[in-house]
């Protein structure tokens, strides 16, 4: 698997290195639009309404359009914007996990610690798990900022895109459902009904049946000598590294600077703590602003 992204998580002042990964696929079956008469491909071009030609991706821009009014905005524009050129999660605050409303949660990642970077990711994870809290976070992505949660998946961490609160819709319909009486016995035997099918969820124990269907139909086909396309192997991901400072005073420098307080956590740690710590991890003390994560 392929990295899409790589950046930090801004945990107060710590900074932990991480790699961002699809938690998803499609498992639909691809089609082509055909010309039924010869099988021919049909394809889209990319026509310019003013001179005609066919454009390619390297000549094409970005443009808003309001009262018959054009900006065109470059690639270059695009990604000197401060929040697209950021390559941090910036954790905002942390929540009760049931205050999170499913139908605001999107697409899915995994996130991969840095090798220098495990104990403030592990750090993180148990203390998201411990306290039942979920963290809302802000980053960007596809030159888009986007609000997310982080939340625990296993022994790992997921990042989950969240909507806007402009972008969820209100139903017109809202408030005006009729209503209808419901009998004693009619709630009892859909009580009883829920019960009979009630168990532990297995999402293994459902099918797609359409696309398993429609995968034996195109292998039936294949296996006509119809054609095979092979796809190229993907490059390997570059190795990216991270640099090595002291959890503690990140966490501490990250206390006293919420807090406004001066109490010295670090010192309270025993002999035995600093014993069997696994040696500096990944984070960072810094001084008069949050610390930002270079480009992965």
């Amino acid at each position: 698997m392929r990295s899409m992204w790589a950046g930090a998580i801004a945990f107060g002042l710590v900074n932990v290195p991480v790699k961002l990964y699809t938690a998803a696929s499609s498992h639909d079956v691809p089609l082509h639009q055909v010309h039924h008469a010869d099988g021919g491909r049909i394809r889209y071009q990319r026509r310019c309404e003013t001179c005609g030609e066919i454009v390619g991706y390297e000549h094409i821009d970005k443009a808003y359009e309001a009262d018959g009014r054009r900006v065109v905005l470059t690639e270059a524009e695009l990604e000197a914007l401060p929040a697209e050129a950021a390559h941090e999660i910036q954790v905002l605050q942390f929540v009760p996990s049931e205050q999170i409303d499913p139908l605001t949660l999107g697409t899915a990642y995994y996130l991969e610690p840095d090798k220098k970077a495990a104990k403030p990711y592990l750090l993180l994870r148990s203390t998201l798990e411990q306290t039942a809290r979920t963290a809302v976070v802000k980053y960007a992505l596809r030159q888009r900022t986007r609000l997310g949660v982080l939340r625990v998946r296993g022994d790992l961490m997921v990042l989950q895109s969240l909507l806007w609160a402009d972008e969820v819709r209100e139903p017109e319909f809202a408030g005006q459902v009729p209503t209808a009486p419901v009998t004693a016995a009619e709630q009892a035997m859909a009580n009883l009904l829920v019960a009979q099918l009630s168990e532990d969820f297995d999402p293994s124990m459902y099918v797609d049946d359409y696309q398993v269907q429609l995968r034996e139909l195109v292998e039936a086909r294949l296996a006509a000598d119809e054609g095979v396309i092979t796809a190229e192997p993907a490059p390997a991901p570059a190795a990216t590294g991270g640099e090595v400072i002291d959890l503690m005073a990140a966490l501490q420098a990250s206390l006293e600077r919420k807090r406004g307080g001066s109490r010295d956590w670090a010192a309270e740690t025993t002999a035995a703590d600093r014993a069997t710590a696994d040696g500096p991890a990944a984070g960072r003390a810094a001084e008069g602003g949050e610390h930002r994560a270079t480009r992965g």
